[in-house]
């Protein structure tokens, strides 16, 4: 990676306008974990218009960023892509256009690195992908859920598609595997939620009725001795809603480490699961340029099409 050994000042085009700092400074430091991007803006080494910002600023045409010298300790730096990942990144890839691409997004991946994750899935495939001069996420996913992961290839393709997102133009559509049985008449659940730390840096999210609004739309799809096989379309995109949601209804996900009861926690181990039963199956969304919709579905990883076959065997006791 090469190091900015001078100070840099950039001016915005039009088409960079509407991105954010942070993502900008990390197409422009290549290499740079987000950590590492969120300290200088904070201390001030980078300007907008010889002013501190927020690292959630919005850049807008004709500013003039200053961009501080980078050197990285070898222990910053971010990694190489090893040759599995960047095989498993390049056979994830369900479905691409013109702008965007889906990605099957692996379980235990996180989308970004930082906090002692040296390479996350986008600074991975940037890697992989060299021939993009952009590629950004349009939305996140947690880093055990797997499933539909949206990114775009272009400004205008993720200035559009995250208007879509804000307007809730997306259909967005999970798998979960919860404990006990869910009641039918059950479609919804509407508690506010709260972000915190648990204590020890970590990121939790509780009900709070201080909290934000929240809300998801649950439907059964297939019933079994002691769990059920749920739908969930979260309306608003709230830090593990679905999780929180399912957890507070009473029907904790199985597999889940923050958010697990006695009893889900039982049944993960009876049905040997050895991940979060969380799968974004299905998202839909209205092409940019265009505005048809493009619906991409993403197969149910081995590991949990086995913890429901076991299930329907009546594996659990």
């Amino acid at each position: 990676m090469s190091e900015g050994r001078e100070v840099q000042w950039v001016d915005i085009a039009p088409e960079q306008a509407g991105q954010r700092i942070d993502n900008f400074l990390m197409t422009r430091l290549k290499g740079a974990p987000r950590a590492l991007i969120y300290r200088i803006v904070r201390k001030g080494e980078v300007r907008v218009n010889k002013k501190r910002v927020k690292v959630d600023y919005r850049l807008q045409a004709g500013d003039l960023v200053r961009v501080p010298p980078l050197r990285l300790a070898p222990r910053e730096a971010v990694k190489e892509v090893s040759d599995n990942l960047r095989d498993l990144l390049v056979g994830s890839v369900i479905m691409e256009g013109p702008d965007w691409m889906v990605l099957n997004k692996p379980s235990g991946l996180a989308v970004h690195g930082g906090s002692g994750v040296k390479i996350g899935l986008i600074e991975a495939l940037r890697q992989v992908r060299d021939d993009l001069s952009f590629l950004e996420l349009v939305h996140r996913l947690d880093r055990d859920t797997s499933g539909c992961l949206l990114l775009a290839k272009s400004r205008d393709a993720l200035v559009t598609l995250n208007e879509s997102l804000k307007k809730h133009g997306m259909d967005k559509r999970y798998l979960a595997l919860v404990s006990g049985r869910w009641p039918t008449r059950k479609t919804y659940e509407s508690a506010r939620l709260d972000r915190f730390d648990a204590g020890n840096g970590e990121r939790r999210v509780r009900v709070d009725p201080n909290g934000k609004v929240s809300r998801t739309h649950f439907s059964v799809v297939e019933t079994f001795e002691k769990v059920t096989l749920i739908e969930a379309e979260p309306v608003t995109g709230r830090t593990h809603q679905i999780r929180v949601h399912a957890a507070h209804a009473g029907h904790a996900l199985l597999g889940d480490d923050k958010y697990a009861t006695r009893e889900s926690g039982f049944l993960t181990k009876q049905l040997g699961l050895g991940r979060l039963f969380l799968h974004a199956r299905a998202l839909t969304f209205p092409e940019p340029g265009n505005g048809r919709p493009v619906t991409v579905k993403a197969p149910l990883p081995e590991a949990l099409e086995e913890a429901l076959k076991r299930a329907r065997q009546n594996a659990l006791r």
